[in-house]
């Protein structure tokens, strides 16, 4: 599975999570079937595991929105990328910002790209 096929079942099973109050073991199960993926299940296991230092960084880069506003694709992909730019280092900075607003084009809507992109642009260093 390639990184954007596994980030957005990532991102489906943080949703799954956030949406339902699922288990994270159920999630992934419910979302990868039969497959595994080591880097999915890497990115959903390392987000619900520093998910409250992920808040932390997100919520003060909201700009006048709070985390209860936001909806919970835009949320659970805020999370995934943060996850990605603050604790993996073999993932450019660029790269997760790039492939956050893709996936928000799918997953939301055009205003949410944007806003994803700004949040993360407040994050994110340049290099990494």
């Amino acid at each position: 599975m390639k990184r954007r096929e596994a980030r957005e079942k990532a991102l489906q099973a943080l949703f799954q999570i956030e949406l339902n109050e699922m288990s994270l073991d159920q999630a992934i199960k419910n979302i990868m079937e039969d497959e595994q993926d080591d880097y999915m299940e890497k990115l959903v296991e390392g987000v619900m595991a520093n998910k409250a230092e992920i808040d932390a960084i997100i919520e003060p880069n909201l700009d006048n929105w709070r985390m209860d506003r936001l909806s919970k694709v835009d949320l659970s992909l805020l999370r995934l990328s943060v996850y990605e730019i603050n604790y993996l280092d073999d993932v450019p900075n660029r790269v997760s910002l790039n492939e956050s607003i893709e996936i928000a084009k799918i997953y939301s809507d055009e205003k949410s790209s944007k806003f994803i992109n700004g949040v993360l642009a407040n994050i994110a260093p340049e290099d990494k």
